[in-house]
């Protein structure tokens, strides 16, 4: 008959505490392969062995049991990319946590070290026309709006070449989880004049200040030293706002990474 090991044998030899196992067994993680019905001992198999010290490796990755369970289940030639998925969301969350965290040090700093955080760089900005779309909105709803507006101006672009200028969000007022903006998409296209059938205007030449941030740097809160950054630029060199600050988008935002460039915040200046 096959030897069956007792729950502490099975433990040590595992690498899982007692308490993981009964967790793992409530769970219906890793099962006992026998349950002594008079007196509740449980005993194990000892081909468990390998998938309880799986167990044991991914949760010292932190891996919530969900995930454990669905990598335990799936077909060892799914394993790997299943791993491979998670490790992918497990460095995105970091990358995004570690811009909160700078973020955080300058605000409880009382702004101590922001202007290190970005490089503030200088360009020229001709006239162009643009599609437009306006929206009061809160801050929970303007990733989701930025998407799908976006989306309705490029369409409405299409008869006249598409985009000549990458989109960007015009802030007319404060957009946070108390204030509603507006917000305005602006969408350049290659046209000598408003087009009459779409909300449209021309935006006049300026010149801009601006950094560049990576797509981790864009999450809300930490997108706001950014603007604070550019607005003390913009004091210290006596310069004058002379707009509304914006978000420029200039990559695919679903193909890229959270290290990836992909948005400038920009100030028009005198």
């Amino acid at each position: 008959m096959e030897r069956l090991l007792g729950t502490g044998e099975f433990a040590r030899r595992s690498r899982l505490s007692v308490k993981a196992l009964r967790l793992y067994e409530r769970q219906g993680l890793l099962r006992p392969a026998w349950v002594d019905g008079a007196n509740g001992y449980r005993r194990y198999r000892e081909d468990q062995l390998t998938g309880a010290r799986l167990v044991a490796l991914l949760r010292r990755l932190d891996m919530p049991l969900v995930e454990v369970a669905r990598i335990v289940a799936a077909p060892g030639t799914e394993r790997a990319d299943l791993l491979a998925g998670y490790w992918t969301r497990v460095e995105e969350r970091i990358t995004v946590q570690r811009g909160l965290a700078a973020h955080l040090r300058v605000v409880l700093s009382g702004g101590e070290g922001l202007m290190d955080m970005y490089r503030v760089e200088q360009r020229e900005v001709p006239e162009r026309v643009v599609l437009t779309e306006q929206r009061h909105l809160l801050q929970p709803e303007l990733e989701d709006w930025i998407l799908t507006a976006r989306e309705r101006l490029a369409k409405a672009a299409e008869p006249h070449g598409g985009a000549a200028a990458p989109h960007y969000v015009k802030y007319h007022g404060e957009v946070n989880e108390d204030s509603n903006g507006p917000a305005e998409l602006c969408y350049p296209i290659d046209a000598a004049s408003p087009p009459a059938e779409f909300a449209s205007r021309v935006e006049p030449a300026h010149t801009e200040v601006y950094v560049r941030l990576r797509k981790a740097q864009v999450v809300y809160p930490q997108i706001l030293s950014a603007f604070d950054a550019v607005a003390r630029w913009t004091e210290e060199n006596g310069r004058s706002i002379t707009d509304a600050p914006r978000e420029v988008y200039f990559a695919d935002w679903a193909t890229s990474g959270p290290d990836d460039e992909v948005c400038d915040v920009a100030f028009p200046v005198a």
